[in-house]
C-alpha cells in the first residue's frame, strides 16, 4: 500500500480536526467549546490542533465555512426569477428558510452559527474585513439585480438596504426566537427591488490616484477556481485583476464601473492573517452565493469572478510577492499578457480605464 504525502497526511488531519470541531461546537457551543475536548475527540493532541489552526475562532470559521461550501443550494420551488422583484423575494426566503428555529434546542446543528457575528464584534481583526465582506455581498447581489433591472442603473445601494434586512432578522432569530416574521421580511425584501435611491457612480476622487503603468509581463497564473459559478478558472486573455485585500474589497467596484462594457473583471481575494481570516471570506461569500444562485437566472449571475487565495500564488503571479490585508493592485491583461499595472488607492480605477494600445512585447 502507498505511504501517505505529507500534503495527503496534513489534508486528513485537518478533517479530523474539522469533524471534531463541528461536533463539539454542536453539542457545547462556541462559547462553551474547549480545544482540549476537540483534540481528545480527534484523537490529537492539543498541539496538534494548533498546528492546523492559529486558534478556537479560527476554527469555528473553518467549520462554518466547510459547511457552507458543501451545503447544497436551498430549493426553490418556483425556479429563479425572472423580475427583480421576484428574485429578491426568493432570494429572501431562501436566506430566512436558513435561520434557527424558536423549537431549536440552544445547542443544536441548527444554532452552529449563531456565535457569527458576535464574536466578530469583538476584534477590529475581523470587524473591518468583515464591513468589506458584506460590501462585496452587496456589490455581487447590486450586479445581479442590474440585470434585472435595465436600465436602472448602480443597484448596490438596494442591495445593502436589503442584506441590512436580512442580517438584522438573523440576529433577532437568534436573540429573540419566535420574534422574527420571516413571510413579512421576505415580502419587505421584495418589495425593496423598486426602490429609488438615485444611485449615480461616482469615480474615487482621491488626491494622488495613481496612474496605470504600461508594461509588458507575461501572465502565467496557477489554476483557480471562480467562487461565484464554482468552476474551475485560469483567469488568462483580456480583462481587469484585482489583487485585493480584505480592508480593501470594495475597491472592487471601482474597476466595474470604469472598465468598458463587456470586460472580465476578476478580484482576488488576499488577507495578511490568512490563517484565520481567510475562512471568513470564503464563508460570507459562499453564504450569498448559495441563496443568490437559484433565485437568479444564470444570465443575471454576477459578472465578477473571485478567487479566494489564500497562499497569495496567484498574487505572485501578478507581480505582488507580498500581501496585507491594505493590498490593492490591479493589473491590465490583453491577449494574454500583462499590459498595465497601478498600485495603491485607486489601483482598481486606474487599471480598468486604462486605454491606448498595449505596449510592444520585449
Amino acid at each position: 500500500m502507498d505511504r501517505l504525502s505529507r500534503a495527503e497526511t496534513q489534508q486528513r488531519t485537518r478533517a479530523r480536526v474539522l469533524a471534531a470541531a463541528r461536533d463539539e461546537f454542536t453539542q457545547r457551543g462556541y462559547r462553551d467549546a474547549k480545544i482540549d475536548a476537540i483534540a481528545e475527540r480527534a484523537g490529537l493532541t492539543r498541539g496538534g490542533v494548533y498546528s492546523n489552526f492559529p486558534g478556537k475562532r479560527a476554527l469555528y470559521f473553518a467549520v462554518l465555512a466547510d459547511a457552507a461550501d458543501r451545503s447544497p443550494a436551498p430549493p426553490s420551488h418556483t425556479g429563479p426569477g425572472r423580475t427583480a422583484r421576484e428574485a429578491l423575494g426568493i432570494f429572501a426566503r431562501l436566506w430566512l428558510a436558513r435561520l434557527p428555529l424558536a423549537t431549536d434546542e440552544q445547542h443544536s446543528a441548527g444554532r452552529l452559527g449563531v456565535d457569527l457575528v458576535p464574536e466578530i464584534i469583538t476584534d477590529e481583526l475581523t470587524r473591518r474585513p468583515y464591513g468589506q465582506l458584506m460590501r462585496l455581498d452587496a456589490i455581487l447581489l447590486g450586479l445581479a439585480l442590474e440585470q434585472l433591472h435595465p436600465p436602472a442603473g448602480r443597484r448596490t445601494g438596494v442591495a445593502q438596504t436589503v442584506l441590512t434586512t436580512l442580517q438584522g432578522a438573523s440576529q433577532l432569530a437568534a436573540a429573540a426566537p419566535g420574534f422574527v416574521d420571516e413571510f413579512a421580511i421576505a415580502r419587505a425584501c421584495e418589495r425593496l427591488a423598486g426602490l429609488n435611491l438615485d444611485e449615480v457612480w461616482q469615480p474615487p476622487h482621491l488626491p494622488h490616484v495613481p496612474r496605470a503603468r504600461p508594461t509588458s509581463e507575461p501572465w502565467s497564473p496557477p489554476a483557480a477556481a471562480d467562487a461565484v459559478r464554482g468552476e474551475p478558472l485560469r483567469p488568462t486573455g483580456d480583462g481587469v485583476v484585482a489583487i485585493l485585500g480584505l480592508h480593501r474589497l470594495g475597491a472592487v467596484e471601482e474597476a466595474i464601473r470604469a472598465a468598458p462594457p463587456g470586460t472580465e473583471i476578476t478580484a482576488v481575494i488576499v488577507s495578511g492573517a490568512a490563517d484565520e481570516l481567510a475562512d471568513l471570506a470564503r464563508l460570507t461569500i459562499a453564504d450569498l452565493l448559495t441563496c443568490l444562485r437559484p433565485a437568479f437566472p444564470p444570465s443575471a449571475w454576477p459578472h465578477l469572478r473571485i478567487v479566494h487565495d489564500p497562499t497569495g500564488a496567484l498574487a505572485a503571479a501578478a507581480g505582488v510577492p507580498a500581501v496585507s490585508d491594505a493590498t490593492e493592485t490591479a493589473i491590465r491583461l490583453h491577449g494574454g499578457r500583462i499590459t498595465a499595472r497601478a498600485d495603491g488607492f485607486g489601483a482598481c480605477h486606474a487599471a480598468a480605464s486604462a486605454d491606448g494600445p498595449p505596449p510592444t512585447a520585449t
